[in-house]
């Protein structure tokens, strides 16, 4: 009888979703009280904020290279780690952080070795009909007014990426012009920073 109860639970994990894994292990974190070392309040100790690639090399290394702990920082991360228009999600990001929670000053971090850079709606557009995303469904996007091609578009160059980022935000006209804002590229590998100017 132990050994079907412990074949049954072995098939039940095997066949677990990754966000059931993390759920389990959440669930051991609360009751272990693993919180209790990142404990701090919403507003950053810091007053600074980082924009930033969502890419994975930059999980643990972007706070670890730049000395952040928990509760330093308001970090917002995007595919390319762009402010691609005045009004999109990480400019709105930025204007809360300015505002609601004491930020006064914005690093915007890109990255060596970028999957955002040379990226375009071409081949996002090839994907999504392989993933079952119709033409007709594309098209009623478009009809709508969104510009498919420049929404998934990347970047060419990434110091021209992260100029162009630096000087969206500092002549947004919702951000005060105390607000320091610079921009750098750090490396994926090592987290060396080189301040774009």
């Amino acid at each position: 009888m132990q050994a079907r109860s412990y074949l049954c639970e072995s098939k039940l994990l095997k066949n677990d979703t990754m966000i059931d894994q993390i759920i389990a292990y959440n669930k051991k974190f609360v009751e272990e009280k693993g919180y209790e070392q990142y404990i701090t309040d919403k507003y950053p100790d810091k007053k600074l904020a980082v924009l930033s690639c969502m890419d994975t090399r930059l999980t643990e290394l972007l706070p670890a290279a730049l000395g952040l702990k928990n509760g330093d920082a308001k970090i917002i991360k995007n595919a390319g780690g762009l402010v691609i228009s005045a009004f999109d999600s990480a400019m709105r990001s930025l204007i809360v952080a300015i505002y609601e929670l004491g930020v006064q000053e914005i690093m915007v971090v890109a990255h060596s070795h970028c999957g955002a850079c040379h990226m375009s709606y071409d081949h996002f557009h090839h994907e999504m009909i392989a993933r079952g995303v119709t033409d007709d469904t594309l098209n009623t996007i478009r009809k709508c007014g969104i510009d498919l091609d420049a929404w998934l578009e990347g970047f060419k160059d990434t110091p021209t990426s992260v100029r162009k980022t630096v000087e969206t935000i500092k002549t947004h006209p919702l951000v005060p012009k105390d607000i320091v804002v610079r921009g750098f590229i750090i490396d994926s590998e090592t987290g060396e920073l080189e301040e774009i100017l």
